[in-house]
């Protein structure tokens, strides 16, 4: 067990830590979204509002789990909470627009190929490394960037 838990803080906690807890917790919130849009539709919600909904879910995951197990910001202060959920939230507006936006650019630009049997799966894969990367410094250095860091 001391091996477990050895391995543990070394992958979660060691060097790279934090973008290995960031990584963790993404994969975590691609389930949560997933989960989220399916139990919606299966209870009868109108896809659309199954998409968004599960968004708006992952997002507030996304934003508890940044918070206090990603980036340690401890201050539970109303006011710091809720400018930090605001800036959260913006970030995540700004980077799904640049995947709204970039996608068919990427598309155009000649990154259309089939992967998979999908057409511009090649592009989707792109914009969303580009989508995970700028919301990791948008977290790290825009909304969680306080130096209160315990």
């Amino acid at each position: 067990m001391s091996f477990v838990r050895d391995l543990i803080d070394k992958v979660f906690y060691g060097k790279h830590g934090e973008a290995m807890r960031y990584m963790f917790f993404g994969f975590l919130n691609v389930i949560v979204t997933w989960v989220s849009y399916a139990l919606l539709v299966l209870v009868g919600i109108d896809i659309n509002i199954s998409n968004a909904a599960s968004w708006v879910i992952g997002v507030a995951f996304a934003f508890v789990v940044n918070k206090l197990y990603v980036f340690n910001s401890r201050n539970m202060e109303t006011k710091t909470v809720g400018k930090e959920a605001a800036s959260f939230t913006i970030g995540r507006i700004i980077t799904g627009l640049v995947a709204i936006i970039g996608f068919p650019i990427l598309y155009n630009l000649g990154l259309n190929q089939h992967l998979l049997g999908v057409d511009g799966f090649v592009a989707k894969i792109t914009v969303s490394v580009l989508e995970i990367v700028l919301n990791y410094f948008f977290s790290k250095y825009l909304v969680f960037n306080h130096g209160d860091k315990e």
